[in-house]
């Protein structure tokens, strides 16, 4: 059968649940990445339908995404969980307990249902992205100049054909002739392998996890050559179910603490998602963040811990099926795999120590510069102390020290109080996962409700003083030494 002859330029566009970019290929394979009106290389998948009383502007990206919290139920985001798949599917009943748009069933799919220009009408999954897919094209037509009619578009390894001719459908919407569905792990792994040794056959493992979806690939790359030997993944799991995690983490401890259910009220939900996901990328470089929310919920602020402790036993299960699935994809391979490339955005969720790197240097007038960089975030501080003297008299000096003294072990004693609570945390942790390997089911169910106990009284006691925590420390230790 004779192929279409294809001319003008073709693009690139990565589709993704929580952002999405566009690419084009020029003389020496040299991609570029093109930049969106904002100057942004990726653009949020989002889309939101302005007030009905403000008119019918229609947002596309960061836009939409900066007035979510304010037009929670017109703006819709996460489609790309919903695409190809039934109303009925038990992943989007799940998701529709947090998604604050609303969703109604339509020939048996889920659809968006939205009031625009006065009329109530109902949006598939294919034309929410095809708004984005639209977006995509104009940013690349504004770069080059011309018009762009041809693309190939990425999609999770793991999408079935509906799911992929819903996605080429999309781009049939937006104006164009999807040339090629590509796997999402496979692009990763030609962008990277185009940029190293191709002399040197190796075996690359693609752990690719993102705002929703979770792919993993083995490929063979020799030479120019890339053979896919095995795929695994799950379209239903990313930094999205992250989020949701720890939402339900902070909607049952307010509905505990404050009597307060938040459950229904989307503002409320649409407040809460953002700083989840602030939260989730802030703890990826640092141990503890604090989730704080002004007028949350009639008229009270919220403010509370999240460690980097409690986040990974929110989403431990989570984390271990995207193992479960490089061991099964690393078998069905029957290969040893020599690189591992990481993609998407949830990979960047490092479990490490702070490594901090601290320079003194002295000029030749004797003033001193610490400097202190975090070698991870690549956050930098620097104090600059001079030699003079007669900045200050004596008694400022001897009253400075003594309060400097003070604050020193204010500072301590706090740091102590934190350290505590966080080992606490992280005890309870450690403990949750060693229950099922090591206990019989009588001890299992004693550890297990003193653990819950414990977690709870750690919730409504964030401010404890640091021998409550190591007692509690000790109560749990005493425990796990009696029954083991």
């Amino acid at each position: 059968m004779a192929h279409t002859k294809i001319t003008g330029e073709v693009i690139g566009i990565d589709l993704g649940t929580t952002f999405s970019c566009v690419a084009v290929a020029r003389k020496g394979c040299n991609v570029e990445i093109i930049a969106n009106d904002q100057g942004n290389r990726t653009t949020q998948s989002y889309i939101a339908f302005s007030p009905v009383s403000t008119g019918s502007e229609r947002l596309i990206g960061e836009a939409a995404k900066n007035q979510a919290t304010l037009n929670p139920r017109r703006t819709v985001f996460d489609v790309k969980r919903l695409i190809g798949k039934k109303f009925d599917d038990p992943d989007v009943q799940k998701d529709l307990k947090y998604l604050p748009y609303p969703v109604v069933e339509s020939d048996g799919r889920p659809c968006v249902e939205m009031e625009v220009n006065g009329q109530l009408k109902t949006f598939t999954p294919e034309e929410i992205s095809a708004m984005v897919l639209v977006k995509m094209k104009e940013t690349a037509e504004a770069y080059l100049g011309k018009q762009v009619k041809h693309a190939v578009v990425t999609v999770p390894a793991y999408f079935n054909d509906l799911q992929r001719q819903a996605t080429k459908d999309a781009g049939t919407i937006a104006g164009l002739n999807v040339v090629r569905i590509i796997n999402e792990p496979t692009a990763g792994a030609l962008a990277y392998g185009l940029n190293q040794d191709s002399r040197r056959k190796r075996n690359i493992l693609v752990y690719d996890l993102g705002g929703g979806t979770f792919d993993v690939s083995v490929l063979n790359i020799d030479k120019d050559e890339f053979r896919v030997l095995a795929t695994g993944g799950d379209t239903h799991l990313g930094g999205g179910d992250f989020d949701q995690r720890v939402m339900k983490y902070f909607v049952d401890m307010i509905r505990r603490k404050f009597k307060k259910d938040v459950s229904e009220d989307r503002k409320a939900l649409g407040k809460l998602r953002r700083e989840c996901e602030r939260a989730k990328r802030v703890l990826s470089s640092q141990t503890q963040v604090r989730v704080e929310i002004h007028s949350f919920i009639h008229g009270m602020d919220f403010s509370e811990p999240l460690t980097r402790a409690r986040f990974e036993d929110l989403n431990s299960d989570l984390f271990e099926r995207t193992l479960e699935v490089v061991k099964s994809t690393m078998q069905d391979a029957n290969v040893e795999k020599d690189e591992i490339v990481l993609v998407g955005g949830s990979t960047r969720s490092p479990r490490g120590v702070p490594s901090v790197e601290v320079t003194f240097e002295v000029d030749a007038d004797g003033i001193l510069t610490v400097t202190a960089k975090d070698t991870a975030s690549k956050n930098s501080g620097s104090l600059t102390i001079s030699s003079s003297k007669r900045n200050l008299s004596q008694s400022e000096v001897e009253r400075m020290t003594t309060e400097a003294i003070e604050m020193a072990e204010h500072d301590k004693k706090e740091k102590a109080r934190i350290d505590a609570r966080n080992c606490l945390e992280k005890h309870i942790y450690d403990l949750n996962k060693a229950i099922d390997e090591k206990l019989n089911v009588r001890d299992k169910a004693e550890v297990k409700t003193a653990l819950t106990e414990a977690s709870e009284w750690l919730d409504d006691n964030q401010d404890a003083w640091e021998e409550d925590y190591e007692g509690r420390i000790q109560e749990l230790t005493d425990l796990w030494a009696r029954t083991w």
